[in-house]
């Protein structure tokens, strides 16, 4: 059975290297990006299955990123978990149509856990 692919878009090098490390250890192909720019490209490339995104970035935000994704015919349907240091975003999220969340800074466990909610056979 093929690994799951998820693309990981932090600009933050220390964070970014930990959810890689996490994630791999979790038995999981992992691609990631540093910015909203290198990100859609990489998704675009790559069709991960899932992508976890942060929201406050460079060249491009997350919610930039998500509204491009949206318009993408083979990206509209890859759930996206969103990173964020913002508490009280929910009502924003919600508008913007970002489904799913989690607040830094976080346990790997939960967010291990959220993704296996989404990426469970």
């Amino acid at each position: 059975m093929a690994k799951k692919k998820i693309l990981v878009v932090e600009d933050e090098p220390q964070m970014l290297d930990m959810i890689k490390i996490r994630l791999e250890a979790a038995g999981y192909k992992v691609f990631t990006a540093l910015d909203g720019d290198e990100g859609l490209k990489r998704a675009k490339e790559e069709k991960p299955d899932l992508i976890i995104l942060d929201i406050m970035m460079p060249k491009k935000d997350g919610y930039t990123f998500v509204k491009e994704a949206k318009t993408e015919e083979s990206l509209k349907g890859i759930p996206i978990i969103v990173l964020t240091a913002k508490t009280g975003m929910k009502d924003l999220f919600g508008i913007e149509g970002i489904k799913d969340y989690i607040l830094k800074p976080f346990e790997s466990q939960d967010l291990l856990d959220k993704i296996n909610s989404y990426l469970k056979e």
